[in-house]
């Protein structure tokens, strides 16, 4: 099968990107030393005092959680492109990620805490997809899947000028430049902790989408297909929205709000694998997070200030994008 070795190829390039990430920085660690302290690490001795400081409390979680961000949009935006037959769907078409900004500007108002403002990011987008599922199954109509979508721009929409309010009432010399940049993802406040908290949810959301990966695959045939194959339609899709919810939530609370990853990386692998879910949607972790960490290591190192990694995606993705509709465009004429 071609798709298990482009997906060990793609597992031996997140561990290069991560070994790369934990190099580069303002004090590069050569490569011989990070395994050396990630072996020493092991044994529980110790490698080196201050490479030990650097790579296991500032660049080491840091590349973790890039990695579990670019891993759980990835793997949302395949899983939702294929829920909604729609290639061009991205993991915030149900407001999930305009609702985790609202609640995270709005504890930024506030004043509180770095982890209450993480939480509250985390619980205002899974709210946010509740109420757009809840008013999706009120107005009922042939169309689930239409309106699903409809409610969400909706809420969304609602969500995004609830946060254009917080800015104008935001200190603008202190808590607005904290807004703007959250709103632009980063990962320049990442903790040990953070990362402890932030696995679990992205774990637990993937678990139910790659057991349920043949399902999953099925639902893009259509509804009536699906029925006739034994799919269970309304519950696969209830899991696939909750699970790809929950990771997107998790994502975007500890790094802002990252774009064009979910959209573009199913893109970049299906040309590599094909079309079926079961393999986009392995692939689509993998690459997703090699790119993540890559792409936050050159936010780190590329200029004297951390360049925000929403703009980083968008200036590779979209080049990128317009690249691959090109090349699908030749392919299929």
């Amino acid at each position: 099968m071609r798709a298990v070795p482009i997906v060990a190829l793609l597992a031996l390039a997140l561990l290069a990107a991560m070994l790369v990430g934990s190099m580069v920085g303002p004090y590069p660690i050569p490569a011989g030393d990070v395994i050396g302290a990630l072996l020493a690490r092991l044994r529980g001795d110790t490698y080196s005092p201050h490479i030990d400081t650097i790579l296991f409390q500032i660049r080491l979680p840091r590349v973790l959680a890039a990695a579990l961000v670019g891993a759980a949009l990835a793997a949302a935006g395949a899983s939702y492109q294929t829920l909604f037959r729609n290639p061009l769907v991205s993991p915030d078409i149900l407001g999930v990620s305009a609702g985790a900004g609202f609640g995270a500007v709005l504890g930024i108002l506030l004043s509180l805490p770095v982890i209450a403002i993480q939480g509250l990011g985390f619980v205002t987008g899974l709210v946010t997809v509740a109420i757009v599922y809840a008013l999706a199954r009120t107005l009922r109509s042939q169309n689930e899947v239409l309106v699903l979508v409809l409610a969400g721009i909706v809420v969304g929409a609602l969500a995004g000028a609830g946060i254009s309010l917080v800015k104008i009432l935001a200190d603008p010399y202190n808590q607005l430049p904290a807004i703007t940049f959250w709103l632009l993802g980063s990962l320049s406040g990442i903790k040990v902790d953070d990362v402890w908290s932030v696995a679990p949810l992205v774990i637990v959301g993937l678990l139910p989408l790659a057991l349920l990966r043949w399902r999953i695959g099925v639902l893009s045939l259509g509804d009536d297909e699906a029925r006739a194959l034994g799919v269970n339609v309304g519950f696969v899709r209830g899991v696939v929205i909750a699970a790809a919810t929950l990771i997107t939530a998790a994502a975007v609370s500890v790094s802002g709000v990252v774009g064009w990853i979910g959209l573009m990386i199913p893109h970049m692998v299906r040309p590599l694998v094909g079309p079926r879910y079961d393999r986009v949607l392995p692939a689509s972790i993998l690459m997703g997070a090699a790119f993540l960490v890559l792409v936050d290591t050159l936010a780190r190192s590329a200029a004297r200030i951390e360049i925000p990694l929403g703009l980083l995606t968008a200036l590779i993705g979209a080049p990128l994008f317009v690249w691959l509709l090109a090349r699908g465009r030749r392919v299929w004429s």
